[in-house]
């Protein structure tokens, strides 16, 4: 007499996993969908639903404060992102292009530890190392904001880019060498044009981390120098109102955007490889 057939074991067909499945995704997102609701709200009210309007979106966006610090979020991104998938390629490179050697477990451990530690002992750090650089050279500038949220973003535009690296056949590398090709030449040639997508992946990460960052940007920032996280914390201590929530509900709109754009750019480097 045959056997029944066993299924395989699978946890969605444990008794109440669907329940708790849908709670836990109301808990997560219930909230955005209100705030998101009501940045449309045309009245002033946060509870109230008064008619749909653009109002206030129109009131965040000829808001001075709003716009220099949407303008200095992007600068700070854009350079943090640039900065940090410098450093993060090279670090794959270093990590990925050599031999085994005593060491190279912890080194990939130093480059991962932000994603390890908590981010207020991060910001306490570098609130410590850039307030004594402060004080020795007298300068308050941007660019400590710039490093700080550089090295924080390093280990996230990392990943990607070990991800496609160690995915790639490297015959075409060890080509280019029989080719008399010199290291700069393969990997200028070789090297870099297949492992750009995820360079790219990298890059729109760190662009979206550092785009949000608050934490960091508290302790490191000067007087003056808001980021549209900071200065929407900043009005929320004061009161909600609806063109905070525009402001939430944009800055969402953005990072849902490179987010997709980023998992798509990572769906497709899976399956090239």
């Amino acid at each position: 007499m045959a056997e029944p057939v066993r299924k395989a074991f699978s946890v969605r067909r444990l008794p109440g996993f669907t329940a708790v499945t849908m709670i836990c995704f109301a808990a997560l997102y219930a909230p955005i969908i209100v705030i998101v609701l009501y940045s449309f709200n045309a009245g002033d009210s946060v509870a109230l639903w008064e008619g749909f309007s653009l109002d206030w979106y129109a009131v965040a966006a000829q808001n001075e404060q709003v716009q220099e610090a949407t303008l200095r979020s992007l600068v700070i991104a854009l350079w943090a992102s640039g900065i940090a998938t410098t450093l993060a390629t090279m670090a794959a490179l270093g990590t990925t292009r050599t031999a085994k050697f005593p060491g190279s477990t912890f080194i990939y451990v130093m480059i991962n530890q932000p994603l390890m530690v908590p981010e207020i002992v991060t910001a306490v750090a570098l609130l410590i190392f850039f307030a004594s650089i402060k004080v020795a050279t007298g300068y308050s500038g941007l660019a400590y904001l710039i490093l700080a949220h550089a090295a924080f973003c390093v280990p996230f535009a990392y990943l990607p880019i070990r991800a496609r690296l160690e995915g790639m056949d490297r015959v075409l590398e060890v080509a280019a060498a029989d080719l008399y090709a010199t290291p700069w030449q393969t990997f200028r040639r070789v090297t870099l044009p297949l492992v750009a997508p995820g360079v790219v992946a990298g890059a729109m990460l760190a662009f979206v981390i550092s785009l949000d960052d608050v934490i960091i940007t508290e302790f490191v920032k000067s007087a003056g120098q808001d980021t549209l996280p900071t200065y929407m914390l900043g009005q929320l201590r004061r009161a909600v109102t609806p063109e905070v929530n525009a402001i939430s509900t944009a800055l969402l709109g953005l990072t849902v955007l490179l987010l997709t754009a980023f998992f798509i750019l990572t769906g497709r480097n899976e399956k090239s490889t």
